[in-house]
């Protein structure tokens, strides 16, 4: 049988509208006291939560970590309790309850008795820039949607700009996006915008626009994607602001610690220290963190048979990250990541050895 370890604990079962709450206490060598109780999801509600959880004398309290509707209950009772955010799959494997109650019920049992395994939530700075760079995440791969339309009108208009220039969104490209839109200039003269390296390639240019078939409609189409990538810049530069400023003020030194690591600049930085936090104790080795962040493979064996190595989901905004970063840094010249990289290609492939340096850049992330 095993035995209760917290004395005093409650088990919340967290809905949109409805909070199921269950208090055990009692002496960890006997049978607990449960009471029961339902609250709204109101700040009015929560606020009475909290005061009956200090009234029950509750030192732990367990929530699944579903959704966003924890954080409203975490942002009252943080400072009243002790709160462990359990992963909803774990809990999932361990119960055979589903109802409000009987769901609160359970996990304020799993928590007496040392069941849960706590999900790490950080500090409030540290989740306000989590905030910050998931948005400009969000923004970025907005930007590279709208961009990715544009080329699929242009097609249908017959334009093959994207054929020529190696970015149709640079300076050169910009130019000519915005007269052909305007329809206020002929192939030849829109081939003049080109800049720099693009001049060698007027013919090709010239080529790419005769006789197109960009219609009012495409080119309205255009006109509103233009717009639209122009004012998600803007939304990103003031986001990149807020984030420099942010760690600037409060985590200087780890953010610069962060940048000496081959491959990581400023933006990099700042996502890494916003998804691991400044603190290293929530992670006893680098292996517990990456493992955290699902960036090494995964360990099933039985009978001496080893079964799928797959990688498990962990931090899909970190791994995303690190793996852009790790194929960035595999294109550089005379980088010991490229040549780390290219010892694993043979054995690995392209997509596990880049996986493979992302891992080492973690690594290295945690014991800077």
């Amino acid at each position: 049988m095993i035995e209760a370890v917290i004395e005093r604990c409650a088990g919340i079962d967290v809905g949109k509208q409805t909070i199921a709450v269950c208090v055990m206490a009692g002496p960890a060598a006997e049978k607990p006291q449960m009471e029961k109780r339902k609250f709204g999801a109101t700040v009015k509600d929560l606020e009475d939560l909290g005061r009956w959880l200090t009234s029950q004398e509750v030192t732990d309290v367990v929530m699944e970590s579903t959704g966003s509707y924890w954080k409203p209950v975490f942002n009252i009772i943080e400072a009243r309790v002790r709160v462990h955010l359990a992963n909803a799959q774990h809990v999932k494997n361990l119960r055979g309850h589903k109802t409000y109650m009987k769901d609160s019920q359970w996990l304020a049992h799993l928590l007496r008795h040392g069941m849960i395994r706590s999900s790490f939530i950080p500090p409030r700075q540290i989740r306000q820039l989590r905030d910050l760079t998931r948005r400009r995440k969000q923004l970025v791969n907005e930007g590279t949607r709208e961009r990715n339309r544009i080329q699929k009108i242009l097609e249908e208009g017959n334009v093959k700009l994207g054929n020529v220039l190696s970015d149709l969104f640079g300076a050169s490209g910009q130019a000519m996006l915005e007269a052909l839109v305007e329809n206020r200039a002929k192939p030849e003269e829109i081939a003049q915008l080109a800049k720099c390296a693009a001049k060698r390639k007027i013919p090709e240019i010239i080529a790419s626009l005769q006789d197109h078939r960009m219609t009012d409609h495409l080119r309205f189409m255009v006109r509103h994607s233009l717009e639209l990538l122009g004012f998600l810049e803007l939304q990103i530069q003031e986001l990149e602001t807020a984030i420099l400023s942010l760690v600037q003020t409060c985590y200087p030194q780890q953010f610069s610690i962060l940048q000496t690591l081959p491959g990581i600049g400023q933006d990099a930085a700042a996502g890494i220290l916003a998804e691991i936090g400044p603190d290293m104790k929530q992670f006893p080795t680098g292996h517990h963190l990456a493992s955290w962040a699902g960036m090494c493979p995964g360990n099933n064996e039985s009978a001496g048979i080893h079964k799928s190595g797959k990688t498990r989901r962990g931090n899909r905004w970190l791994r995303s990250l690190l793996v852009q970063t790790a194929w960035a840094e595999t294109r550089k010249k005379d980088s010991t990541t490229k040549a780390r990289y290219q010892s694993l290609v043979p054995r690995l492939g392209p997509k596990k050895a880049v996986v493979a340096v992302a891992h080492f850049l973690l690594l290295s992330a945690h014991q800077a």
